[in-house]
């Protein structure tokens, strides 16, 4: 009966593998299509790094894969043309502040509308999932109107560039649907042991919740560096710019040297790119674990 049975599968194994033939393994084709993908995405990067290092004239010309001679010394060349160091300084301190201040006002607020029982708290987080859909292009005007009242008057400061974005809707968001899937065992245990709102939070809520916290320090620090249309319009001196204003100022003053912007470019982004590259295993658990409860 079993050699019976085993005839019966060797005879079936060509049938199986004549009706697979031809065909690629699945896996096959979507590491295909994710290298396509790939290759798309990181080209244009590829090109800058590449154009920051060519001559002049090769830069302005027919583009190439490979520069034909490197000249390095453009990144220096690019470096004294422009104050870079205090567009760096300004920005590393603009961005951890307000990522410092964003995460200590979505902790709090996320905490409340997560594991505290208040009137009118599906409001209140209605209102903020409704200002998450307002374009940031809308609260211009008003945010420029306010800042420049004559009682504050804190046009040309870091503290324009910090105050309105110490609270955003996504990290509130994002947080409090992390909150939810923490176990009511937990917060049942911590009152048994006398463990107010804050002692649970500080001590329970937190260090599990470790990479959300970087989730939201690393969306909000990208957010920071990458601020462009809100300090160009509230700043005027390179004292308070960001890198982001300074380059727009390099773009103007290099004109026609691409080799130039494009090797400012290069080191302006470079520090992002390392970051995300070091923290992208904690962003993609934080996302991917704010959804085990809704």
């Amino acid at each position: 009966m079993a050699s019976g049975t085993l005839a019966r599968d060797t005879l079936r194994a060509p049938a199986r593998a004549r009706s697979r033939g031809g065909r690629l393994p699945r896996g096959t084709v979507k590491h295909a299509v994710l290298i396509v993908i790939a290759v798309l995405i990181a080209y244009p990067f590829y090109f800058m790094v590449t154009s920051g290092v060519k001559s002049f004239f090769e830069a302005t010309g027919r583009p190439t894969l490979w520069p034909h001679e490197i000249h390095l010394e453009n990144y220096v060349t690019a470096w004294n043309a422009a104050p870079w160091s205090r567009y760096f300084v300004n920005t590393i301190f603009i961005s951890i502040v307000n990522t410092l201040g964003e995460l200590v006002t979505a902790v709090l607020a996320a905490y409340a509308l997560a594991r505290m029982d208040f009137k009118g708290k599906a409001v209140i987080f209605g209102i903020f999932l409704a200002t998450y859909m307002i374009p940031d292009e809308a609260t211009l005007i008003p945010n420029f109107v306010l800042m420049s009242r004559r009682y504050l008057n804190l046009a040309d400061t870091y503290q324009v560039q910090i105050l309105p974005f110490l609270a955003t809707a996504f990290s509130i968001f994002l947080l409090r649907q992390f909150f939810l899937s923490v176990p009511n065992e937990l917060a049942d245990a911590a009152r048994i042991d006398g463990a107010g709102h804050l002692r649970f939070l500080w001590s329970i809520v937190l260090p599990i919740s470790v990479p959300a916290l970087i989730t939201v320090a690393l969306v909000s620090f990208l957010g920071s560096w990458n601020a462009f249309l809100w300090p160009l319009i509230v700043t005027n001196h390179p004292e308070v710019r960001p890198v982001q204003v300074g380059l727009n100022a390099f773009r103007q003053e290099a004109g026609a040297n691409y080799n130039l912007l494009m090797a400012a470019s290069t080191f302006v982004i470079a520090p992002i790119v390392v970051l995300y590259l070091v923290a992208q295993r904690y962003l993609v658990q934080g996302v991917a674990r704010t959804g085990i409860r809704g």
